[in-house]
């Protein structure tokens, strides 16, 4: 499974090289998430994953790493690049929104 820490994917924010996608629950996200991430609670992640384009990179988010690591492992496994982002939102410094 590919990762990147938080600040990668910070530097890497509007770049056009990936899409960031957050897997928390709807009141988690209410805290706050990185600008512009798409919202699907893992929980959703199987009846919405025709939402995302398998021709596009996306960087997977939660509260602490864990359930973005399962949403990768299982996006990967249905051939979506999917990228684990480490320490998830615990570990961002940058903006929310």
């Amino acid at each position: 499974m590919r990762q990147m820490t938080p600040t990668e994917v910070q530097n890497g924010l509007g770049s056009n090289e990936f899409e960031v996608v957050d897997v928390r629950e709807v009141n988690e996200v209410a805290q706050g998430k990185i600008p512009g991430a798409i919202h699907i609670p893992l929980g959703l992640l199987e009846f919405r994953m025709n939402e995302l384009d398998k021709n596009k990179t996306y960087v997977m988010v939660c509260r602490s790493g864990g359930r973005s690591s399962r949403a990768t492992q299982f996006l990967e496994y249905y051939g979506y690049n999917v990228i684990n982002m480490q320490g998830g939102m615990m570990a961002w410094q940058g903006p929310t929104e």
